[in-house]
């Protein structure tokens, strides 16, 4: 056994111990069973209290929508996010600042591309998510437009000068160059990008070549999934993509013990549940059966 296994449980045991045993009130696919079968939002909202996910929308008034269930879906998460990092030391403290870092990355984005388009700044951050939310966020109310973007939030932002300083400047917040600012941020990230360059890539004018030349050149899919994926014409090739990958490795990272990724892998874990969640619950407000089962399982 390494020396450093030895002393993890020192600082680490307790909030692995608790990751541990989120991970275990994941909803089986039992759940997903009769998540499928109900027949109205509030059957859907009965069946969750009977999870781990309890009363967290009993507090809630009639009639139930997607968007209410997605918000307090987010809530939950976060807030057992929150939790372990307060309680988490050194190295630990900072790995779990690095979790947030992608879903601040799309914020930021999100507000490059909203005051693009002449949105009020007001409007677009509710529509960030809270697990990258970050104190230089309410600054963007002073913000008009792309340039005092810039200098209010990009320089300032916790992502700080690895991600931002060698990749942006204010003369890059046009339209164009959105896309490549986010790839270029998300190099940590690149397989996520992927599986999103290839759904959003259905239905455009951009060819499998084209849409290849997008992809990132790291990440566990380089190169066979990559690959894959740009030959990818409809969903379910995706799919087929992504029921191996990434969910199947994010449940391989619980086999051991004295590591930090499981801490990574409960928080993807979790965001494809609420995924599955509000795919089944908009099919569910919608009426359209169809497809609802087109959800990834987990377990």
């Amino acid at each position: 056994m390494p020396f450093s296994e030895l002393y993890f449980n020192v600082d680490n045991g307790y909030l692995e111990g608790l990751v541990r045993g989120f991970k275990a009130g994941v909803l089986s696919q039992g759940d997903y069973l009769n998540l499928v079968q109900c027949e109205t939002l509030e059957d859907l909202k009965l069946h969750l209290q009977s999870t781990d996910y309890g009363s967290f929308l009993a507090n809630e008034a009639s009639p139930l929508t997607v968007s209410v269930i997605d918000d307090k879906l987010k809530e939950k998460m976060v807030v057992e996010f929150r939790h372990m990092r307060n309680q988490s030391y050194e190295p630990l403290a900072s790995f779990m600042d690095f979790i947030t870092y992608s879903y601040m990355i799309d914020n930021v984005i999100l507000l490059i591309t909203g005051t693009l388009h002449q949105r009020a700044i007001s409007e677009l951050v509710p529509k960030c998510h809270p697990l990258g939310s970050f104190e230089q966020m309410e600054a963007v109310n002073i913000a008009q437009t792309p340039a005092e973007l810039y200098n209010a939030i990009l320089v300032d932002t916790p992502l700080g000068t690895a991600f931002f300083q060698d990749c942006i400047s204010e003369q890059d917040l046009d339209e164009m160059n959105i896309e490549i600012i986010r790839n270029t941020l998300y190099k940590f990230e690149a397989d996520r990008r992927a599986f999103i360059i290839t759904i959003n890539s259905f239905g455009t004018e951009l060819s499998k070549e084209d849409r290849a030349k997008l992809f990132p050149h790291c990440g566990k899919l380089y190169p066979e999934g990559l690959a894959q994926l740009a030959r990818a014409d409809d969903y379910e090739q995706v799919k087929a993509v992504a029921d191996f990958y990434p969910v199947k490795l994010n449940k391989l990272a619980f086999l051991n013990q004295f590591h930090f990724s499981v801490f990574y892998a409960y928080v993807k874990l979790k965001e494809q549940e609420c995924r599955n969640i509000v795919w089944i619950a908009e099919c569910i407000a919608q009426r359209h059966r169809a497809k609802i089962d087109n959800y990834i399982p987990i377990f």
